[in-house]
This record gives structure tokens, sequence and C-alpha cells, in this order.
């Protein structure tokens, strides 16, 4: 479980809920009208804008906000040396028995390309094509909470509005002009809240995410590629490493084995 996600979320809801009690009383806050027109406007909307699939799987995406295993990035560069070092010494064909027990499938993939004797261009190409298309299916969940971020408001707005008219439409009684103004501004505070503690945060989460897994699938991609080049292990290593932050460079070069030989 992600507890920064979690955290984040729980403090945003308690700083809320606190100015509020501290300002005022929470019931007053609290309008059915309101909460129709605004939540039950941007659910009915999404609906509409969305295929049933997509929604089902932006909504599904919500999971790499709160239940996440971060990526083995270390992992995956140890992986790609054990690789160089078999194909180095026993062949580019000896590496079908160890690509059957690799747990990431991208990898997995690109290795079987290579045993197979495909082209080096045309593992590329079909490494980053199935690359990119995952960027894609990425992007169309992230679209799905933009879009629910852009109509909220819009649903918010759309309730003042109806508030306005309801107060303007009477005038002639002055005691319903202060109930109906705060009805009418409470719709606009519900869209706010859909677009910055719903929406807002889980996009961004997303992606961060999404460039997580798409820098280390990058990764993978260029590693398979030297390996097919027959170039050295170390050098390998080397320009994988280019690609992490030097905490996880230092982080590799002290979980290094010594060779043997070495002291």
């Amino acid at each position: 479980m992600d507890l920064a996600s979690v955290f984040g979320l729980v403090g945003g809801i308690v700083v809320i809920l606190t100015t509020i009690l501290i300002s005022g009383d929470l019931a007053g806050y609290l309008d059915i009208p309101s909460i129709i027109c605004t939540f039950g406007g941007t659910i009915s909307m999404t609906v509409f804008a969305f295929p049933m699939k997509k929604l089902k799987e932006g909504f599904g995406a919500l999971k790499h906000v709160f239940f996440y295993k971060e990526m083995d990035s270390e992992g995956v560069i140890k992986s790609i040396i054990d690789l160089a070092n078999v194909a180095r010494k026993e062949g580019l064909l000896a590496l079908e028995e160890a690509a059957q027990q690799l747990k990431d499938d991208f990898l997995q993939k690109g290795v079987l390309l290579i045993v197979d004797g495909t082209d080096p261009e045309l593992v590329r190409n079909i490494l980053e094509t199935e690359l990119s298309f995952i960027e894609d299916r990425h992007k169309s969940n992230q679209g799905v909470f933009e879009y629910i971020a852009g109509i909220g408001p819009g649903f918010g707005m759309l309730g003042t509005l109806i508030g306005l008219i309801n107060m303007l439409a009477n005038l002639s009684d002055p005691s319903s002009l202060g109930p109906n103004m705060a009805v009418a501004i409470i719709t606009t505070l519900y869209g706010s809240l859909i677009q910055n503690v719903l929406c807002n945060p889980v996009i961004n989460k997303l992606k961060l995410r999404s460039s997580q897994e798409a820098l280390l699938k990058e990764v993978m991609l260029e590693g398979m590629l030297s390996i097919q080049a027959g170039e050295n292990p170390r050098i390998i290593e080397e320009k994988l490493k280019a690609f992490m932050s030097p905490k996880l460079r230092s982080a590799l070069e002290s979980n290094k084995e010594p060779k043997e030989g070495e002291e």
C-alpha cells in the first residue's frame, strides 16, 4: 500500500473538516440538492462521455494510486547483467531457458525475440510499439479523471446559477436570500472538492507511475539490444546505470559481489 496516497487523502479531508468545524457548522455544508446536482451530474456526464469498458479501466487504475509495489529498478538491471553474462559465455540461444524465469512480460518477450534471431531494428520497433501502446493506455485511464476534474467544477457552477435564479425569484422574501445564496455557493465548493481533492492528486500520481514504468521499460529495451549486439556486461551495466538516480547507482555498486579471484 502507498502510505503517501492514504495519508495525503486523509490529511486533506481532515484539514477541510477541521476548517469547517472551526468556522461553522458541518450540517450547514450538507445540501441534498447541491449534492445531486454536482456529484450526480458529474457522474452522469462521465458515464455519457466514456464507454463502460473504458470507465472500468479508468477506475480500475485507482489501485495503482493506493496499492502499488515500487518497481525494482535495481533488480531489473541485475537481471539484464545476468542475461548478458549468460549470452557472453554460452551464446544467445542459451537465453531461452533463462527467459522462462523472468517475471516481467516485456523483458521476457524481448529476450525471446533475440533468441529467435530477430533483426535488432525489428526488435526495437516491436518493443517501442508495445511501450507506446502501454503509455497510450495509461494516458487514456488518466483521461477519465481529467474529464471528471474538468466537468465537476462546471456542474458546481451550474448549481450555483440554479441557486442564484431561485434567490432572484424570491427577492420579495428577504429571509430566503441568505439560505439561497449559501446553497448556491455550496455547489461551487462541491465542484472544487471533486477537482482538487479527488481528481488532480489521482491524475498526478498516475502520471508518476506511468513515467516510472516507461523509464524502466526503456532500460530493459536498451539492455536487450546491447546483449544482442554482444557488448561487454560491464559496459552494459554502465550504460543502464545512466538511466538511474545516484542513489540507485550507489546501491548497485554496494551490492556487487566480488568476482572470482578478487578480494
